[in-house]
């Protein structure tokens, strides 16, 4: 979502709110000056990718083990 400073100084609640769940473009004359975003929302996505990755086989030794390239 893309929003004005001035906009953005009117409602500054509603947006911190808002950037719980989504990116805000705050712009200034046309220009995007700031972004406003959930600091988590990206290790959230990243965790999420990974699941899945792994046999469900695989036993926390062994996956620390890989991760530690001693197999």
């Amino acid at each position: 979502m893309s929003i004005t400073a001035t906009e953005f100084k009117a409602n500054l609640s509603k947006y911190l709110l808002m950037a719980a769940t989504e990116d805000i473009l705050i712009t200034q004359y046309g220009k995007v000056i700031a972004k406003l975003t959930n600091p988590f929302q990206n290790r959230v996505a990243i965790a999420e990718s990974l699941f899945g990755i792994l046999p469900q086989t695989t036993t926390l030794e062994e996956a620390r083990a890989e991760r530690l390239n001693e197999t």
